[in-house]
């Protein structure tokens, strides 16, 4: 799992033209009143990670393509690409218990940034819907279903030649939310791609989607934590990596990887800390 800064930094020079277009804030965000209430026993390490957040990420403020970027663009909605690096089939049935577990292993982040029955500190959503709107594979023929439920893109392969959705309709492409050009229009837009990559080790994640060996993720279907992609699914919301440190008085959690297999009250609270601190960028 590489550090979420250099995947930012990659980002960064690759789309250098669109952070830095005429009208977007570079600087730290005024700040508003918050509803913050961390437990006692949280408040120190979690002030600890936000200080090394702004030391370390380059354009903290001025990236505007974090996962919330993409569900408040979508409304309360994140739209899913399955790129299918593998020759292994997939029936049908297999498409819907992935369609399945990506619903709710997404809904898990989703679900810390709710509390008692409403979004925290002005989180406007209690629910944010998956929606799948195509798969990439190399060859058609290794979806061996016929219906028109998803869009299918057969050959489309990137530059290192793994399959992917229509760059058309990629925001990772279009974070402008200009999709003309995509096959359908803004509702087979893709805001991140579950990238299923046969033999692949370990995971890779920011505000693309997703990585994680296809093995790994098919094997895991009927496991409550798929604890990799949530892993990686919490770097798409700007959580960082614990490689070399670690916060006082946290010893277990899930983006300290291979310390934990789900999101824990400390990962909760890292996420809602990055929220309350970007949030005023929605006016909230």
């Amino acid at each position: 799992m590489r550090s979420f800064l250099a995947r930012l930094a990659t980002v960064l020079a690759a789309l250098a033209a669109l952070v830095a277009a005429p009208g977007v804030a570079t600087a730290a965000p005024s700040r508003v009143a918050d509803d913050w209430n961390p437990p006692a026993n949280l408040v120190q390490p979690l002030g600890e990670v936000w200080n090394h957040v702004e030391s370390t990420y380059p354009d903290l403020y001025g990236f505007r393509n974090y996962g919330w970027d993409q569900v408040m663009a979508n409304r309360g909605s994140v739209n899913y690409c399955v790129r299918w690096e593998s020759d292994a089939p997939v029936s049908a049935a297999l498409r819907d218990q992935i369609h399945a577990a990506l619903k709710k292993q997404f809904a898990k982040w989703m679900a810390a940034m709710v509390e008692n029955g409403k979004g925290h500190n002005a989180w406007p959503y209690t629910n944010v819907p998956v929606n799948i709107v195509g798969w990439a594979v190399k060859n058609r023929s290794t979806l061996q279903w016929t219906d028109n439920s998803v869009d299918i893109y057969a050959g489309n392969l990137d530059g290192g030649g793994a399959p992917q959705c229509s760059p058309d309709c990629g925001r990772f492409f279009h974070q402008d939310g200009n999709y003309s050009r995509c096959p359908g229009g803004a509702a087979h837009h893709y805001d991140q791609s579950l990238w299923l990559t046969k033999g692949f080790q370990g995971g890779a994640g920011g505000d693309w989607g997703q990585r994680v060996g296809q093995e790994y993720f098919t094997g895991a279907l009927n496991q409550e934590n798929i604890h990799i992609y949530l892993h990686e699914v919490g770097h798409t919301f700007g959580l960082d990596d614990f490689y070399d440190w670690t916060p006082t008085g946290q010893c277990c959690f899930l983006m300290k990887a291979g310390s934990a297999t789900q999101i824990t009250e400390f990962d909760k609270w890292m996420l809602r800390d990055f929220w309350r601190h970007l949030k005023s960028r929605y006016g909230l």
